[in-house]
């Protein structure tokens, strides 16, 4: 009996310390023209600003620079874009999501290099840079994934309800759509992992197989390896989106862009 006593606290011992948790570490200035993404990269963060309609093609779509602290260093660091959204990075290049085009952007000078249009796409996105610098990028409109490579756009994946976030992770490219997380390796097989309540709209791993997920009207899961979904973050209430998360491996610091209350919110991922 001492035994199955001494087991039974340990597994739930074991059990809360499981339990993750979000803590609220800084806001920025409530001055950013709609953040609906934020990347993390060598110690600052990217903020992708639509300052407009979410869909529209007006020339107004603006990239914020800020430093790990949630300060403002240049809120119109990239101008001229149209309504902006999901970040990647390779080789020093920042590639943005853009309605209907890739944009690739000097992160040393914040230069537009170059745009990379893809057929038919009026809701690009989110993007993600996979380990051979292979670009993918969701329609969400379309329900599609396209990939970029050596400069061209390609359809990759197609009807994926409202997908949105995505991550490539080794061999596997993670996707959220409508309300389900799925993974596909190489040969493109659909693997659903988890189902959400809402449809998902940021994803980043966390370094354990497990990763965080955002949902834009306000919510924050921790999603383990097996699919299991824990909510760490209910904003919807308080009318706090939670849009395209970033992520910072380092201090585990979740960023999280808030669309129409205009700023960053970081969060320690306990």
């Amino acid at each position: 009996m001492k035994k199955l006593l001494i087991a039974l606290l340990a597994l739930l011992s074991w059990t809360t310390q499981a339990q993750h948790t979000l803590e609220k570490v800084w806001e920025s200035d409530t001055t950013l023209a709609v953040p609906e993404s934020v990347l993390y990269h060598q110690g600052g963060l990217y903020a992708a600003l639509i300052d407009g309609q979410p869909w529209d093609v007006d020339g107004k779509g603006e990239i914020a620079k800020l430093d790990k602290n949630g300060k403002i260093l240049n809120a119109s660091w990239v101008t001229g874009l149209n309504a902006p959204k999901g970040m990647g990075i390779w080789k020093q290049q920042l590639y943005v999501a853009d309605v209907s085009e890739v944009v690739i952007i000097q992160l040393a000078t914040g230069k537009i290099t170059s745009k990379i249009p893809v057929e038919g796409a009026t809701g690009l996105n989110d993007i993600t840079v996979d380990k051979q610098g292979i670009v993918y990028v969701s329609d969400s409109k379309l329900g599609k994934v396209h990939r970029i490579e050596n400069g061209k756009a390609s359809l990759y994946l197609s009807d994926l309800k409202g997908v949105n976030g995505l991550k490539a992770v080794g061999d596997d490219l993670y996707m959220l759509t409508a309300n389900v997380v799925f993974k596909a390796g190489a040969d493109k097989k659909l693997v659903p992992v988890a189902t959400t309540e809402i449809g998902g709209d940021g994803i980043e791993p966390v370094g354990n197989g497990d990763f965080v997920v955002s949902c834009w009207p306000g919510l924050i899961y921790y999603m383990d390896q097996a699919g299991k979904l824990t909510t760490m973050l209910d904003t919807r209430e308080k009318k706090y989106n939670t849009a395209d998360i970033g992520y910072n491996p380092e201090q585990h610091m979740v960023y999280v862009p808030t669309f129409f209350k205009k700023s960053i919110v970081a969060y320690k991922l306990r």
